[in-house]
């Protein structure tokens, strides 16, 4: 198995040339007096050594296409300015500069930009509770760490949710093994918060109105957050008959809300 293989869109990697280090020293000759075409192929010659290094880089969360191109860049300038004299591998000189390219990348095409200084501000935070831990065994209060620090109180869970990945809107929060709910569904929208206070009042007064069977099943499913199979298990019945009475239910109430 090929240590290297990466997908990339466009290009069997498997079938990507390896220069030797002979044949990389005779092109670097060429290229440093001015053939172009050896710069060329010392790029080719090249690429697998920076798909080795996309390797270390979380295939879900990046795409690779985008990486590779970016690694390529750092390849290009590592080849720009290396020097034959100094008895060094390409591979040693290269690493450093392709890593950098792709890191920055990263870092300049990340959803939401926090200044350094708030990253910073979070850090030394952190530092704070590991070192307060160490020496006290309880961890700091806001007030504590504030004071240490020399800051506001807002400032602490301001700085540290500046860490914190952000979150989609259709990233799934709960799901039972039915339908599933996501953070979207969470988000409140003002421009209905009158009607929605309207159909909250109908809703309460036609909960209380369903038989108190049909109302504990609601409760325990949608308040609790129980699995039709829990609620089975407390009640001594089968969750089809959980199911059908949750089913039920939901009619009664949305006929009591017309």
């Amino acid at each position: 198995m090929n240590k290297y293989k990466v997908d990339i869109t466009g290009i069997n990697t498997s079938e990507i040339k390896v220069l030797k280090q002979s044949e990389m020293n005779e092109l670097f000759k060429k290229y440093q007096a001015g053939d172009e075409s050896a710069k060329e192929e010392l790029i080719n010659g090249n690429l697998k050594l920076v798909l080795s290094i996309l390797k270390r880089f979380n295939k879900e969360k990046y795409n690779l296409d985008d990486l590779f191109q970016v690694g390529v860049i750092g390849l290009i300038k590592a080849i720009d300015n290396f020097d034959l004299s100094y008895d060094l591998k390409l591979s040693t000189y290269a690493c450093p500069l392709i890593i950098g390219e792709i890191k920055r990348f990263i870092r300049d095409n990340t959803p939401v930009r926090v200044s350094r200084s708030i990253k910073d501000q979070a850090y030394a935070i952190i530092k704070f509770k590991e070192d307060y831990m160490k020496t006290h065994g309880t961890e700091p209060n806001n007030k504590e760490i504030a004071k240490a620090l020399e800051i506001e109180e807002y400032q602490i869970n301001f700085a540290l949710d500046a860490l914190k990945e952000p979150m989609s809107i259709f990233e799934p929060i709960y799901n039972d093994g039915g339908d599933t709910i996501y953070l979207l569904d969470q988000i409140a929208d003002k421009k209905d918060m009158v009607q929605d206070k309207d159909m909250l009042i109908s809703l309460r007064r036609a909960i209380g109105k369903i038989k108190e069977r049909e109302r504990n099943v609601l409760l325990s499913r949608f308040i609790v957050g129980k699995t039709q199979m829990e609620i089975a298990e407390s009640l001594g019945i089968s969750q089809a008959q959980v199911s059908r009475i949750e089913k039920n239910a939901i009619q009664n109430i949305k006929r009591l809300i017309k």
